[in-house]
């Protein structure tokens, strides 16, 4: 019995899986323990050590029972994080969308990989790791399905894929154009076939010209289909090279076996040597075209330009862009491109941000304002001092955010790969099954032969696998031309099924710049009590704040120092200034404070009927008093009203979702054409009318850009943020608009909606090509060649449907 045990535990042993997890948060003994025991009480971990000095967890598992999210979850469930991190790969050799589904299957069997998603269109594969000894062994598997892979965050790793691509390019070019000079004198001839014509050169010399097409130019076909068989499954190279090695072995066995007949027989030597060489074609022309959806990534990453010229003690120098360090000051001179994010600190000018925002006219740019990496300077002179550098600038930002958005896969690809797998084994049984049919019926082998093999041909499932990703990669990259960015392709779909829109009013139907309309103060100084509410505001970044500051600067007052100071989420801000305690807010915040309001009612209403926004100042006492009245007015964004208008013209409500008061939202809906209006709402409150207005219409976007917007981008099912808001909203949000324009969501809705009808487009000629065809083909209607055609073009076809998003302009921005 203990031997028997013995080999029962050693069998355990060898299927336990090994990975080093990295743990963020630990910080004494006792943590360690919690990890342990949160690691140990999964089912399926037979060991765990956990390093206090090195932040991993070694674990051993069962994969059988335990994946690496479980893991996660453990360790996240105990109070800790479990480092994660994207790599990407690049994958060549991938022809089908069964290829796709190959490689995500040998990836993630990989331990230490919890998510990976496959891109045939960019050749790329995404995935997210817990152990970072999983990237070498992720290549491997990849490698061991049967296709070349590397990493791209190795250094080099874009430079070796862009040379890889050049040579590739290079070499499909040549056998493209061997293929077609070995094929014309096959094809030819055919032409004249139907007049009457017989001039088809004798068999020996078909077989001289169609054997280095099957054997060297279609070798590749039969190096794929041998692994992909290896590997237990099918690909689009299987089905080519069995469908031409039944059409060429025919017509060998066909001629030696008519050697000293009278007439020779009709070979099919044409047929194996066309169907290769069109597909080659094909893959050239497809490969070509898939490019050109990269385009949007390429034509961004060109913008950063290579050196930056930096001012240290006096001089000038130039160095490479990587090594400009915050805080540096950079020289920019008039027609260059701005090296790295930066603020304004000398010179003033105008710059074409067009590239990053979509903004067609270039923009004013003074000291103290920020600039953005990539745009191109005027005729000014400007001295920068840099804020962002590296894989922190905006550019850097825009890029990760559309190569994410273009590897990510669309929840409709992941029926179309589950489709894709189980499709080259029933294509190859129908084709045995035609086989046999044709064969039992007439008993002619030869036309059985040719129809099995118009059936393998035809059903080549190539534009299966291209359909979705080239779509979103050619719409996203359009969307990102005209300052849109969408996350992933999720995102996207969702933004298809809109109904309905709520905006944030300041900063995003207005200018979110307000000025100080009206001060009073109350059994006070004004000139005091202004003062002290700008000191309050100093270190607040809201609009109301800086309308405040810049009231007072322009009155030259001197600001006292404030401390203490608090923002009190929805309702303002209390703190201290010269020993005595003051309070900015709401209506709502001075009622709490216990202040009656009815001495300034009539004022503050006569303000908020002109669409103004009213704030009080109290003075924290025993007992608590009213000492001020301001009120704010900020003017409508000039493209708000056609934004609204557009939307409603496309069937999406709008709604108007404010903390203002009641009668300044309104003014505000009434003059750019909102009927719906949800004012005096807290942040907190903002998530609960999403999900109002959700079941009121359906699926709902936010658009916001502020720090008190995020929840709600969150709780929306669409979250659009503003480029000019904050970043905590952009992180909440599915899509960003780096141009401050209302017009930008129509937009972005717009184009959304065009990409998902590219995809169902895509995706409705794929399944013609491919299960139409398969019908015609079984039942002899179709030609073998016309068969090889149909499906070298249909890639072609539905990338070419694709790159038409690409003529997509957004209308604003751009009048």
């Amino acid at each position: 019995m203990n031997v028997v045990a013995q080999n029962l535990q050693v069998a355990a042993e060898n299927k336990l899986q090994t990975v080093s997890l990295g743990i963020e948060g630990m910080t004494c003994a006792s943590c360690v323990r919690r990890v342990e025991k949160g690691l140990e009480g999964v089912p399926g971990v037979a060991r765990v050590a956990v390093n206090l000095g090195t932040e991993k967890a070694e674990i051993a598992y069962d994969p059988a029972r335990v994946s690496g999210d479980d893991l996660v979850r453990a360790v996240e469930e105990v109070g800790f994080e479990a480092r994660r991190r994207e790599v990407d790969i690049s994958v060549t050799g991938m022809t089908c969308a069964s290829c796709v589904s190959r490689v995500e299957k040998a990836l993630m069997a990989v331990p230490g990989v919890t998510a990976a998603a496959v891109n045939l269109a960019t050749e790329r594969a995404r995935i997210t790791i817990i152990d970072e000894a999983a990237i070498d062994k992720a290549v491997r598997a990849v490698s061991d399905a049967g296709y070349d892979a590397r990493t791209l965050d190795d250094e080099g790793g874009e430079a070796a894929q862009a040379q890889a691509v050049a040579a590739s390019d290079s070499r499909e070019r040549l056998h493209v154009t061997i293929g077609v000079i070995l094929t014309l004198p096959l094809v030819i001839p055919m032409l004249g076939m139907p007049f009457g014509y017989h001039a088809m050169p004798p068999g020996w010399i078909q077989l001289a010209l169609a054997t280095p097409i099957q054997f060297w130019l279609g070798a590749r076909f039969y190096v794929a289909g041998w692994k992909a068989l290896r590997a237990g499954t099918g690909n689009m190279d299987l089905l080519v090279a069995m469908g031409t090695s039944a059409a060429y072995f025919l017509s060998l066995y066909m001629l030696l076996t008519s050697v000293g007949a009278h007439h020779e027989p009709d070979y099919y030597f044409e047929a194996s040597a066309v169907i290769i060489t069109l597909v080659l074609l094909g893959k050239y022309l497809e490969a070509r075209a898939k490019r050109k959806t990269a385009d949007a990534v390429r034509a961004l990453v060109a913008l950063r330009p290579d050196t930056a010229r930096l001012r240290r003690d006096g001089e000038e120098i130039t160095v490479p862009t990587a090594q400009v360090r915050l805080g540096d000051v950079v020289i920019v001179r008039p027609g260059e491109r701005v090296p790295v994010d930066g603020r304004i600190s000398e010179g003033e000018s105008e710059l074409d941000e067009s590239m990053m925002t979509g903004e067609s006219l270039p923009v004013h740019r003074e000291p103290g304002d920020k600039v953005i990496g990539g745009s191109i300077n005027g005729s000014g002179v400007l001295s920068l001092e840099a804020i962002a550098v590296g894989a922190d600038t905006t550019l850097a930002r825009i890029v990760r955010l559309v190569e994410g958005a273009q590897a990510s896969k669309a929840p409709i690809q992941k029926l179309v790969d589950r489709v894709a797998a189980i499709f080259v084994p029933i294509v190859v049984v129908i084709a045995i099954i035609t086989f046999f049919a044709w064969w039992g019926l007439n008993g002619d082998i030869e036309n059985a032969v040719i129809t099995a093999v118009t059936v393998l041909v035809i059903a080549c499932p190539c534009a299966l696998g291209l359909a979705t990703p080239t779509a979103i990669m050619a719409g996203t990259g359009a969307a990102a031309g005209g300052g849109i960015l969408i996350k992933d392709a999720e995102m996207l779909e969702r933004a298809n099924s809109i109904r309905a829109v709520a905006f944030d009013k300041t900063g995003t139907l207005t200018q979110g710049k307000p000025a100080l309309a009206h001060f009073a103060s109350i059994d006070a100084d004004e000139t005091e009590i202004l003062a002290i509410a700008a000191a309050l505001q100093s270190s607040s970044e809201h609009p109301l704040a800086h309308a405040v500051i810049e009231a007072a600067q322009a009155r030259g007052l001197t600001l006292s120092e404030a401390s203490a100071v608090k923002a009190v989420p929805g309702r303002g801000l209390e703190g201290q200034v010269d020993g005595r305690r003051f309070a900015i807010g709401s209506a709502r915040h001075m009622r709490d404070l216990g202040i009656a309001l009815d001495d300034v009612a009539q004022t503050a209403k006569s303000e908020s009927e002109k669409g103004r926004s009213v704030s009080y100042v109290a003075e924290i006492a025993a007992p608590p008093r009213l000492v001020g009245l301001m009120s704010f007015a900020d003017q409508p964004r000039e493209s708000a009203k056609a934004a609204v208008a557009k939307l409603k013209s496309i069937g999406i409500h709008s709604v108007m979702v404010t903390g203002d008061n009641e009668a300044a939202a309104r003014a505000i809906a009434r003059e750019i054409g909102i009927e719906d209006v949800r004012a005096e709402v807290a942040p907190e409150d903002k998530a609960r009318i999403v999900s109002e207005l959700r079941e009121q219409f359906g699926m709902i976007a936010m658009v916001g850009d502020g720090i008190n917007d995020a929840p709600a981008l969150a709780a929306a099912d669409l979250g659009i943020a503003m480029g000019s808001g904050t970043d905590v909203a952009m992180e909440a949000a599915g899509v960003t608009l780096m141009r401050s324009d209302p017009l930008a969501v129509a937009d972005a809705l717009d184009i959304a909606r065009r990409t998902q009808s590219k995809i169902k487009q895509n995706l409705f000629w794929a399944f013609v090509y491919n299960t139409g065809g398969i019908p015609l083909a079984a039942f002899g209607l179709l030609n073998p060649i016309i068969a090889g055609a149909a499906m070298a073009f249909s890639s072609v076809s539905v990338v070419t449907n694709a790159l038409l998003l690409r003529r997509w302009k957004p209308e604003g921005g751009h009048k």
